[in-house]
């Protein structure tokens, strides 16, 4: 393989997570990373990951096939503006931004702009992301299969439909929070009967680890999961009894409706 040019318009969190996992990837022996910040610091903290910085989004975008907006929401439109002037048919769009379209992208840049949207997780700073990946119809399959190779070596990613990426969201993007929110309920009991905080997280959270492991490795169902920890007449049973009284499937839902609302209000 020949080498890449893949650049970062900004390197926060997410974005300093998919640095790092390119650089520890063996596909990342092929890929030169550069990065543009206004908060140089957070740059020059990446050179010892073989990230050269750039002084502006159109100097990044001169040098790179493949350029990342790794940036929020809010500021994106500010920062595709910026980059513009050095979009070319040539170059790859990657957008990890919450409900920000490849047409929104295309009608600020160039028409028929090549973009691809991504969703990341925040586990992607453990190598443990889970990203879903869609593409518009200029991008090609070698284009596309970089970018795939490139979540891949950060944890696990899947080809969705790109009218999907908004509904998506609180299945992998958002889910992380949803979650720890959920691990404090088990652990805040456990403290206020007595238990160590320390173990009951310790426990809990391999529970966690445990779980997702029997659903992907197993065989089983989620319903046939569920019966197989559910003994007849048994605690378990008399839990999920309270969690069924709750609608807890019900209000997941509404929680997932809630997000994707915002992601299409976002996208506007």
């Amino acid at each position: 393989m020949s080498n890449i040019n893949i650049g970062f318009i900004g390197a926060g969190n997410m974005g300093t997570a998919i640095m790092k996992g390119i650089a520890a990837s063996e596909a990342g022996k092929n890929i030169s990373l550069f990065a543009f910040d206004p908060d140089t610091d957070k740059v020059s903290a990446l050179k010892s990951f073989g990230v050269e910085a750039c002084k502006s989004e159109s100097e990044l975008t001169e040098k790179c096939k493949y350029v990342f907006l790794a940036v929020k929401p809010q500021v994106i439109e500010k920062v595709i503006e910026a980059a513009a002037p050095a979009v070319s048919d040539n170059t790859v769009i990657v957008s990890i931004a919450a409900g920000i379209t490849d047409e929104f992208i295309a009608s600020k840049t160039i028409s028929g702009a090549k973009v691809i949207l991504v969703m990341p997780n925040t586990p992607l700073l453990l190598g443990e992301g889970a990203s879903a990946l869609s593409r518009s119809d200029t991008v090609t399959d070698q284009e596309f299969s970089v970018i795939l190779d490139v979540f891949r070596s950060c944890g696990k990613a899947a080809v969705i439909p790109k009218d999907k990426m908004k509904e998506i969201i609180a299945v992998n993007g958002s889910s992380p929070a949803f979650i720890y929110l959920f691990a404090k309920g088990f652990i805040d009991y456990a403290e206020s009967v007595g238990i160590d905080r320390s173990a009951a997280e310790e426990l809990f959270t391999q529970s966690l680890i445990g779980s997702a492991k029997m659903i992907t490795d197993s065989g089983f169902s989620i319903d046939e999961l569920i019966k197989m920890v559910s003994s007849p007449g048994g605690t378990t049973l008399a839990g999920l009894d309270k969690l069924y009284e709750g609608n807890l499937t019900d209000t997941v839902k509404k929680c997932c409706e809630n997000c994707t609302k915002r992601a299409y209000e976002l996208s506007k």
